[in-house]
């Protein structure tokens, strides 16, 4: 049996500009952290030439024999199907697919699912992969084969875990930047950072897809509250670096105010109250991650304000989710499917 796991993310800064339509003309960057919320790969083999998809998240349950043969695009299980076809290799396995969080909840969790697939099968198959590697193949499988309009960011917060400055060049190139935030204050932040699910889900296709449009249209109220973002997420490094927390959390703020500009679906009447309400009761900035339109708010708030949060949140219906930063990425859990000498390939990414 071979178990990987992946980490959803929390993204602070520069989320818009990771998409291709932005980061290909002007360049981009995104600041972003992942958590220890987990996506989940199982393993086994079977010995009839079939191929078994089971999925606990989308409770779907299907079997082929001849996997090139489906069309991915479309079907429930797409991202594992491409993932695997992608990979051209016959195989004969049980995949088992499980999630800490909901699909489409703004945490990057279909990004983890697309890396985590690929890395779980690349170590069953003993194909070697960098994280890098990892991670654009996860990208390419999402954009190109299944047509998704969406941002790089996500494949590379799975890939590597930590907190990191990610920059996206205008010839396709990323960079990870690991950032070298002292314990205390990547401990402090922490304290400082609370996290509510909305209890609402939502396709963010329709969202990236409207500001893909809006980019490529060149309006300018949404390209000039892009080129804001991008820069504020350098902003928002350079705070991490500073140990200005207090900066940060400002930061923030100003981020969320410049990202319901791009598209009128980002943010809505329940979003705006519930921020307003968290800004009334103590909390110096927040933003819906992911996309926008639903999923988890993410608020920076001083520890003595937070049960005030926490209570009217809670008179709200709204349910606050704890968490830690992960550091790990993709990484292999349990894989006792090869010979001991092969324990140092599967570990190596």
């Amino acid at each position: 049996m071979l178990i990987v796991r992946s980490p959803v993310r929390i993204s602070f800064g520069g989320g818009g500009t990771d998409l291709p339509s932005y980061f290909r003309a002007y360049g981009g960057a995104v600041l972003s952290a992942t958590i220890n919320k987990y996506f989940y790969t199982i393993v086994g083999p079977r010995t009839d030439g079939h191929v078994q998809i089971i999925s606990s998240d989308l409770h779907a349950f299907e079997s082929w024999r001849d996997l090139k043969a489906v069309r991915a695009k479309g079907h429930i299980l797409e991202i594992p199907l491409a993932a695997l076809q992608e990979l051209g290799r016959e195989v004969a396995v049980d995949l088992f697919l499980a999630s800490e969080i909901p699909p489409g909840t703004g945490l990057g969790s279909s990004a983890a699912v697309c890396v985590n697939v690929v890395h779980a099968m690349a170590c069953y198959l003993q194909v070697p992969l960098s994280r890098q590697e990892l991670a654009e193949k996860a990208f390419h499988i999402v954009s190109q084969v299944l047509g998704k309009p969406v941002g790089k960011q996500d494949e590379y917060a799975a890939a590597f875990g930590g907190l990191n400055f990610i920059r996206f060049d205008r010839n396709g190139s990323t960079h990870v930047e690991p950032l070298a935030v002292v314990p205390d204050i990547l401990a402090a932040l922490q304290q400082k950072l609370m996290l509510f699910y909305t209890g609402a889900t939502r396709d963010s296709c329709s969202i990236l897809k409207e500001q893909q449009a809006a980019v490529q249209a060149g309006k300018s109220v949404a390209v000039d509250s892009l080129h804001r973002i991008h820069e504020l997420a350098g902003y928002m490094r350079q705070a991490l670096l500073e140990k200005d927390l207090r900066k940060f959390g400002s930061l923030l703020h100003e981020g969320w105010e410049n990202k319901k500009q791009i598209s009128s679906m980002i943010s809505n009447t329940a979003i705006d109250c519930l921020y307003k309400l968290a800004r009334d009761h103590g909390a110096l900035g927040g933003k819906i991650t992911g996309a926008g339109g639903g999923g988890f708010m993410l608020l920076y708030c001083d520890e003595e304000n937070q049960p005030a949060v926490r209570e009217a949140f809670l008179g709200q219906g709204v349910r606050e989710m704890r968490f830690a930063f992960d550091v790990d990425g993709s990484r292999v859990v349990v894989d006792d499917h090869l010979a001991v000498d092969d324990w140092a390939y599967a570990s190596r990414i």
